[in-house]
């Protein structure tokens, strides 16, 4: 299954969204505005998933998700745009990101605070590789109630399989840590290349074999 789901005629909306709503419900810095200006041509309220729209219940976490179409003028728009979307609509939002006849699909795990119920804790964001626009759509999973269905689209985002008894938590965490391990392997191989000292690169040499056989056992299911 991918992510790109065929959502009801009953969720349409198609109601532009200015950027402005953005800046305003963020206090957005000269910083941010400039990337919405340089990476955003349009973004669009695509659709509402809500118990009116698809029948399903609410829960406490979870009333409603929204999908949002952006438009780009750049192959790739910053997970600070994406969040300061995500900080300014107080509903977990479903990204469709659009550049030159292709699609990727972007979501944050969104919850509120624990703390302070109108503000918003938010995960790194999850992207799926990119498509061609006209890729075939699957229907939306099969659910019981809106956080269930909220659950199973960021599932299909995740790089990992999820495990028994796991919670979305947990797996995010996962994700999280294999992120991590990647850069962390990354960082080690950029240096092991620069590196003319032979003492210095045998040293990172090992540093990399121990990072790489982390990063398998991490992928591996428990």
């Amino acid at each position: 299954m991918t992510a790109l789901f065929h959502y009801p005629p009953s969720t349409a909306l198609k109601r532009v969204v200015p950027k402005s709503r953005i800046y305003s419900q963020t206090s957005a810095t000269t910083a941010l505005k400039a990337r919405f200006v340089r990476e955003v041509d349009q973004i669009t309220w695509a659709y509402k998933l809500a118990p009116e729209t698809l029948n399903l219940p609410a829960t406490k976490l979870v009333t409603e998700v929204q999908v949002f179409r952006i438009a780009q003028k750049t192959n790739a728009v910053s997970d600070d745009v994406l969040r300061a979307i995500d900080r300014a609509i107080p509903f977990p939002i479903i990204f469709e990101l659009l550049y030159d006849g292709r699609i990727q699909i972007a979501a944050a795990h969104k919850r509120p605070s624990d703390a302070d119920s109108t503000k918003w804790v938010i995960s790194d964001h999850l992207r799926s590789d990119w498509m061609s626009e006209d890729f075939q759509r699957t229907t939306l999973p099969m659910a019981l109630n809106m956080g269930a269905l909220y659950e199973q689209i960021l599932t299909v985002l995740m790089p990992i399989a999820p495990q028994a008894g796991e919670t979305i938590t947990a797996r995010l965490e996962r994700v999280a840590a294999n992120r991590a391990a990647e850069r962390n392997i990354a960082r080690l191989k950029s240096k092991l290349k620069r590196e003319t000292q032979f003492n210095i690169k045998m040293t990172l040499h090992g540093q990399l074999q121990e990072a790489q056989a982390k990063f398998e056992h991490l992928k591996k299911p428990e």
